[in-house]
């Protein structure tokens, strides 16, 4: 009889390549989720603009929005004022939508809040408003 001698296995050892595209894929992942929260879920900035409300709408071919303009004045009224400046928002709230349809025409204090870029799930505009205030005269 012949002697049968033992074979030693020796632990496959991972590819260099394959660690490394492993890592390259998480760390990547990573900074894509970080960069899509930066521009589209982190706010820029958040404040209020004391504006008379020109119109307000709901459009849009595949994303339905509603979208509006005001006018950002220094002045008793939009017809005497020193300047004036449009100012574009979108709603993303049905119940605050049909509030501000009311109210088109009025001075309006609107709190919005600004994001570095847009979805077309949240509107055309930065500026997102998400309540207001009817200032009393």
């Amino acid at each position: 009889m012949e002697d049968i001698k033992p074979v030693s296995v020796q632990p496959t050892q991972k590819n260099g390549l394959r660690k490394f595209l492993w890592r390259f894929s998480l760390i990547s992942i990573f900074i894509i989720a970080f960069l899509v929260y930066w521009f589209f879920y982190n706010a820029k900035s958040d404040g209020t603009r004391t504006v008379y409300l020109v119109k307000i709408s709901h459009k849009g071919n595949i994303f339905k929005t509603y979208e509006g303009e005001a006018l950002v004045s220094i002045g008793s009224s939009p017809q005497t004022s020193l300047t004036t400046e449009k100012f574009i928002y979108s709603v993303t709230n049905k119940v605050l939508y049909d509030s501000l349809t009311r109210y088109e025409g009025q001075k309006m204090t609107l709190r919005y809040k600004q994001y570095r870029s847009t979805l077309p799930w949240r509107g055309d505009s930065e500026y997102i408003v998400y309540g207001f205030e009817k200032p009393a005269f």
